[in-house]
């Protein structure tokens, strides 16, 4: 069962699915989707003066954040680049982006009521953290609302005010990652943000590697 929200701007329809037989994360990973979750997507179309694409990602996490973190105003919630939202070490949720030409998805999966047990990596929910579990979709009505208002900030004052909220939320810097590339594993700590949008990792030998796109984990 599918259901649909809108904000209001005609960019602002959002798909949400009650539960998902084929969900995918990063890398096509499986996304374990039952229902009391929210599964749901919106698209944005590029226009020619917008940041780069890539940079979307930080537009949906920081409006994630904000919405999530009304509902849980006492929970530790961290944003991890570039995608991830934690609770401690465990994610909540997660935004995926696919482009097609000038068409981005944007798609976010928040655990309410339930979390994969049989993942690599720790994964909680809002109901597992003692937050209770809120309605799906009135939370996607406010995480609607909150996209729109930081889409609108990313196309009239470009990307920095985004980036600024973003470092706000997340891991600090110092914080040992690992980036995990298409041939490659590298370990650093976190040293912001490019003006782009992509993380800068300080390797061993003091030199910063700047990683448009990959997998991290916190160490």
């Amino acid at each position: 069962m599918m259901e649909l929200a809108r904000t209001g701007a005609a960019e602002g329809l959002w798909l949400r699915a009650e539960s998902q037989t084929g969900g995918k994360g990063r890398s096509g990973r499986r996304w374990v989707s039952p229902p009391g979750n929210l599964y749901a997507s919106t698209v944005v179309r590029l226009q020619p003066t917008d940041p780069p694409a890539p940079s979307l990602a930080l537009v949906a996490a920081v409006a994630l954040h904000e919405t999530v973190a009304a509902y849980a105003p006492a929970l530790p919630l961290m944003l991890k680049w570039p995608n991830d939202l934690l609770s401690g070490q465990a994610k909540l949720a997660g935004i995926l982006l696919e482009r097609e030409g000038d068409t981005v998805i944007v798609g976010i999966g928040v655990n309410l009521a339930h979390h994969p047990d049989d993942v690599d990596r720790p994964a909680t929910s809002l109901a597992a953290l003692g937050a209770g579990s809120p309605d799906p979709q009135t939370i996607l009505t406010d995480l609607a609302s909150a996209f729109q208002h930081w889409l609108g900030r990313w196309r009239s004052e470009g990307l920095a005010p985004v980036r600024m909220r973003w470092r706000e939320k997340a891991h600090p810097v110092g914080t040992a990652l690992s980036a995990r590339l298409e041939d490659d594993v590298i370990e650093g700590l976190f040293d912001g943000l490019d003006d782009m949008g992509a993380l800068r990792l300080r390797l061993a030998g003091g030199e910063v590697r700047v990683i448009p796109a990959g997998d991290v984990f916190l160490l």
